[in-house]
């Protein structure tokens, strides 16, 4: 290009984020998500304020069955429509899941169902509460000038789990505010392979096993914001759904829009956009019933955050880029990438490990020793048994979490496992023993 007779390069952008709905600041939480919707909608917020309170009385399912059906019409904005799904997911979870798996339902009313299924066919989302619901769009700031933290932080809407589920959903939204240096590198990485530009790739990279390393230790926060228990016994089955469980092995009818039931899975990590694009970005491999499983978890993401994870797919390969190059430095950066993404799978695996592992085999120890319990081991006696050995999302989860952490490992160029081998179990139980929940 020739501006007033002096060449100048042209580099510009390729891929964007504004483009796919994703902000500089945020990533992909939702910007200031609204806190109320249009007067018109009361019902609906007024239920789902309460919905803790009205599952330990008993009464969510007779307040629904009572709830007037409501027109969506009357929903116009992006933010709006995503408060709706948010409220309306939350009512469904705790309509379906108030007495627990003993007494699960076959159909959602349709007060309920109907405007549901319009909000989510608006949104391109399904109509169950996902990963977008409870942590992208479920936040607000206390001091609305004051910092992104969890002091200032509070959720707009809750389910059973008390200062746990807060914890739960507000660590993981910091997980993600982590990601946003590395996300806005993603775009550097694309633009400096198709330019050809060493210096910028090896930035970038750098820039997001930063962004990784962050994330790590956000993740970590769970053991000082989420008592095991709890999470186990009394949050875990209000996310789960009704596709893959047994409790609900023939899904959901939902009045009003179709008479065949509908199954839908529970909320899962796999929903979260962010390693997503870091596996596409550094070519990682989920095969088989597991990479499916991914897949599918992406119809469970806003449809643009799925566009987005498409568009880095159809990029030139960074892999065969950094090893056509053999830079050092360059070469390097990847692997720190690759080593970073192992490094997060492990300590998933071993937060997993203790708020699911350990409490399943003790719940399955108190059943069979038929115990006096005390209070808290009487939590996890009583969390649902179909859901011992798998995630909210219906994944065999320690099978699952341990195929992708090693699927990554295989991405290396050259193989990096110095330091990033899990602990073994006796290891976590220990250290899951010392640790104390605030």
């Amino acid at each position: 290009m020739n501006i007033m007779g002096t060449e100048v390069k042209t580099t510009a952008t390729l891929v964007s984020l504004r483009k796919f709905h994703i902000s500089d600041e945020c990533g992909f939480i939702l910007p200031e998500p609204l806190m109320d919707l249009p007067v018109y909608y009361k019902p609906w917020m007024d239920i789902g304020r309460n919905v803790t309170e009205l599952i330990s009385s008993h009464s969510l399912r007779l307040k629904i069955h009572n709830m007037p059906l409501l027109t969506t019409d009357l929903l116009r904005t992006h933010r709006e429509l995503r408060l709706a799904h948010l409220a309306l997911s939350v009512m469904t979870m705790g309509y379906v899941w108030q007495e627990g798996e003993k007494e699960t339902v076959k159909v959602l009313p349709q007060s309920l169902s109907v405007p549901f299924c319009e909000v989510s066919q608006r949104l391109g989302l399904p109509p169950i509460l996902t990963h977008a619901d409870t942590v992208l769009a479920n936040w607000k700031k206390t001091d609305p000038n004051g910092p992104f933290t969890m002091e200032n932080l509070e959720l707009l809407l809750s389910l059973p789990g008390g200062q746990s589920l807060r914890g739960f959903f507000l660590v993981t939204l910091l997980v993600e505010l982590a990601a946003v240096p590395g996300l806005k590198s993603v775009i550097d990485v694309i633009n400096g392979v198709h330019y050809n530009d060493i210096e910028r790739v090896t930035k970038a990279l750098d820039m997001i096993s930063q962004s990784i390393d962050s994330m790590k230790q956000a993740l970590k926060r769970m053991h000082e914001y989420v008592d095991p228990s709890i999470f186990y016994g009394i949050i875990r089955i209000h996310l789960s759904g009704w596709k893959d469980n047994p409790s609900m092995a023939d899904g959901l009818v939902y009045e009003g829009v179709d008479d065949q039931p509908m199954e839908f899975s529970g909320g899962s990590a796999a929903q979260s956009s962010i390693l997503h694009c870091f596996d596409e970005l550094l070519g990682v491999q989920h095969e088989g019933n597991n990479g499916a499983f991914l897949k599918r978890m992406r119809d469970y993401m806003p449809p643009s955050h799925k566009q987005f994870i498409q568009e880095i797919s159809i990029c030139p390969s960074l892999r065969n880029f950094v090893l056509q190059q053999a830079d050092e430095r360059l070469t390097r950066a990847f692997e720190k990438c690759v080593a970073g993404l192992v490094d997060f799978r492990n300590c998933h695996i071993n937060i997993v490990t203790r708020f699911i592992t350990i409490p399943a085999s003790r719940a399955k120890q108190l059943r069979a020793n038929k115990q006096n319990l005390a209070e808290e081991l009487d939590t996890i006696s009583r969390a649902p048994t179909a859901l011992e050995e798998r995630g909210t999302g219906g994944s065999g989860i320690m099978t699952f979490l341990k195929t992708v952490r090693n699927e990554t490992k295989d991405s290396s160029i050259s193989v990096f496992t110095n330091g990033n081998q899990e602990p073994p179990v006796k290891e976590i139980e220990k250290s899951a023993s010392e640790l104390t929940i605030e």
